[in-house]
């Protein structure tokens, strides 16, 4: 089955941001979307006017019960999955001192173990159809670390690793998977889904707290649009060869080019250190057949 405005969406976290934008024009354009959130009421303005193309749903990605509840209520009202869009999560700047143990693990149950248990959940429909598509919205930060952020950092490299691996197994199986990677965009992340440490460290002034003050200052005058990064999206999921990658807006792309490069120029500099760690050739060409 072709990825088109015959596929039906499922997207978590669509009070705000990404999930809202991308319910938004999918339904509006004629798609069958799943709109989900915590509060099922912060979605219900979205489905007016397509009670036959839309289903609200309250979904907390961090409980396994809503996640099978409401995997069983997509199958049953639209009898398929076609694209599953893992978007829910919130974000955390603290330097890696000021971490707080509870807030950190309240970010990677949503941004990691969330993800991965709906990833879980829809699978099997998707491959017994041998079709499908999962999205991860990831980050800029799953590619590239800034100083208060490393936590955020992990749990998007978190995701990053598990979608590359999660591409191998499925690509045999017709499911496609792409991983997004927004810059500084025009949604709530740096306001209402933003954490903060409860117990700042002066040392850090310089470095995580001044990062923290420029992204909360900043909030607003981002200069990505949710609305074109959901246009975006869309176009990659149905393109006949959508990316592994899709980088969003000139600031991530600049970041991550920037890293690509930097690593390149470690990896080269100790080219030699890192190749003379193997045994000699002698012993490895001995032991190559065993």
């Amino acid at each position: 089955m072709s990825l088109d405005k015959d596929a039906v969406w499922l997207i978590t976290g669509c009070s705000t941001g990404f999930g809202r934008e991308l319910a938004r024009i999918l339904l509006d354009r004629g798609n069958k979307v799943v709109a989900t959130a915590r509060n099922v009421s912060a979605v219900t303005d979205l489905v007016s006017g397509h009670e036959g193309t839309a289903l609200a749903l309250a979904l907390d990605v961090t409980k396994p019960d809503e996640i099978r509840a409401a995997t069983a209520a997509a199958l049953e009202r639209f009898g398929r999955i076609d694209v599953l869009v893992n978007n829910a999560g919130f974000g955390y700047l603290a330097a890696v001192e000021e971490g707080d143990e509870t807030d950190i693990r309240d970010m990677f149950e949503a941004n990691v173990f969330g993800l991965a248990a709906m990833t879980r959940a829809v699978l099997p429909s998707m491959r017994g159809r041998r079709s499908g598509a999962i999205v991860n919205i990831s980050s800029m930060g799953g590619l590239v670390s800034f100083p208060g952020i490393g936590y955020y950092n992990a749990s998007k490299y978190a995701v990053e690793g598990l979608s590359e691996a999660l591409a191998q197994e499925v690509e045999p199986l017709g499911i496609k998977v792409l991983i997004v990677e927004p810059g500084p965009f025009r949604t709530d992340w740096a306001g209402r889904s933003l954490k903060t440490p409860k117990v700042p460290i002066e040392d850090y002034a310089q470095t995580a707290i001044a990062r923290r003050q420029r992204t909360q200052s900043y909030s607003g005058q981002q200069p990505g649009d949710p609305v074109r990064a959901a246009e975006a999206i869309v176009t990659a999921v149905e393109a006949e060869n959508t990316p592994l990658r899709l980088v969003l807006g000139k600031i991530a792309l600049a970041a991550v080019r920037g890293k690509l490069a930097a690593v390149a120029k470690d990896i080269d500099a100790w080219e030699d250190v890192s190749t003379g760690a193997d045994f000699p050739e002698a012993t490895v060409a001995q032991t190559a057949g065993r």
